[in-house]
């Protein structure tokens, strides 16, 4: 077999295991080399470049009309584009305020707040699971309820 075969035909199983190990090589290289902020789970925009990350990554594994080279600058690309956009934002509150969602207090010194709940789509039955991950029991054991930013509750009980 040629190598021009096993990048764009030829055995499906072992152009998989030859491009995806290939892939992976590369993508933490990436990976390592653009920082641990690239895969945070800091908020909503960081959770979609994973994801696109992890789409372009299963591409380049079962695309036959994917090149591997193509595959690598995609998510060499992804990658970048999450570096400069990170780096800017930490550098110009407009470009965080456009990437970043605010964090959004659903309960207040034990009762909800309907408006934010219902903007924010959230539940008191959620609010609920979230104080009794941090040990409470009931919504008045909470001093607080916070949706942050990467869609996460955190409550604070009461000292």
């Amino acid at each position: 077999m040629d190598a021009d075969a096993l990048f764009t035909g030829g055995d499906p199983i072992l152009r998989i295991l030859v491009v995806g190990t290939a892939a992976y090589v590369a993508l933490v290289i990436v990976l390592r080399a653009s920082g641990k902020r690239t895969l945070s789970k800091l908020n909503a925009f960081d959770l979609v470049v994973t994801v696109a990350i992890g789409s372009t990554f299963s591409s380049i594994l079962t695309s036959k009309d994917l090149a591997l080279a193509e595959g690598v600058a995609a998510l060499a690309l992804l990658v970048g584009l999450q570096y400069a956009v990170t780096f800017l934002s930490v550098r110009f509150k407009g470009i965080d305020k456009l990437v970043k969602s605010e964090p959004s207090l659903l309960l207040k010194d034990g009762a909800p707040l309907p408006g934010a709940l219902r903007q924010q789509r959230v539940t008191q039955e959620e609010l609920l699971a979230a104080i009794r991950t941090s040990g409470g029991a009931e919504l008045s054991d909470a001093a607080f309820v916070v949706l942050e930013s990467d869609g996460s509750l955190s409550a604070v009980l009461r000292g």
